[in-house]
């Protein structure tokens, strides 16, 4: 037999890369990053990990413990950009520092964004200072959302809730029912709605939101999305999901 090795030719320049940390239970994140970024020079990998339930202040910030193990899992040894925890709840709970202090222990080199402190940026960025927020949690975690906000001199007019405690079923949630639910939200002393929990069927239903409302809003997924793509200094317009993607 004859053998006839040839040496392989390697890419020389990677499209920028999002390593995404998207809970175990959650049925909607991967959808919404993807149904941004599709047709982009961008790249997406992720990796789940471990959720508990009922949801409550300790078990959200128990999640943070596994972030190192799960990241260095993410392209084991090489470079990613930006890296997404997704978890809005979870930040609050354990706290950005924590969470990207565990993050740069894997990836050195990566920026971190997470959902609520994406929102942050967003508010500020569109020269937002009173909202309303939506979410599907208990009470013990919208205490801990709105706290957060006020915290960052943030005006709370009005909190609606479902008061779920399990991720699982947050994840359940009809996409119609959720926009009519949203779109009888009264916005009249608030500049935006904020739509907490990465789990929750937002992402899509967001232009006609606006539109119904005449208002701005913004969701966890699409706060997150709208910061990664900025951390990889894409910031090109983007059509179909709300006023966010079209800011410079």
């Amino acid at each position: 037999m004859k053998l006839n090795k040839i040496e392989p030719k390697y890419i020389n320049k990677a499209n920028p890369r999002v390593g995404l940390i998207a809970l175990g239970s959650d049925f909607r994140i991967e959808k919404d990053f993807n149904n941004v970024i599709y047709g982009r020079d961008i790249d997406l990998y992720v990796n789940r990990i471990h959720c508990y339930n009922p949801l409550t202040n300790e078990t959200l910030a128990k999640m943070a413990d596994d972030i190192t193990d799960v990241v260095s899992d993410i392209l084991p040894d090489q470079k990613i950009d930006c890296v997404a925890y997704g978890c809005t709840s979870g930040t609050v709970a354990a706290g950005y520092d924590l969470i990207k202090t565990k993050v740069n222990l894997a990836k050195p080199e990566a920026k971190v964004t997470t959902p609520i402190t994406a929102a942050v940026k967003a508010l500020e960025a569109l020269g937002i200072k009173k909202i309303s927020i939506f979410t599907p949690y208990t009470k013990t975690i919208n205490d801990l959302v709105v706290g957060y906000f006020e915290k960052e001199n943030i005006i709370i007019n009005s909190l609606t809730y479902f008061d779920i405690d399990s991720d699982l079923d947050i994840g359940k949630v009809d996409e119609d029912y959720l926009f009519e639910v949203l779109s009888k939200i009264d916005l009249s002393e608030s500049d935006a709605l904020f739509v907490s929990c990465t789990a929750l069927p937002v992402l899509s239903i967001i232009d006609k939101l606006e539109k119904r409302l005449n208002k701005v809003v913004l969701s966890s997924n699409q706060t997150l999305i709208w910061d990664s793509l900025n951390s990889i200094g894409y910031r090109n317009n983007i059509e179909g999901f709300g006023k966010l993607f079209n800011i410079k």
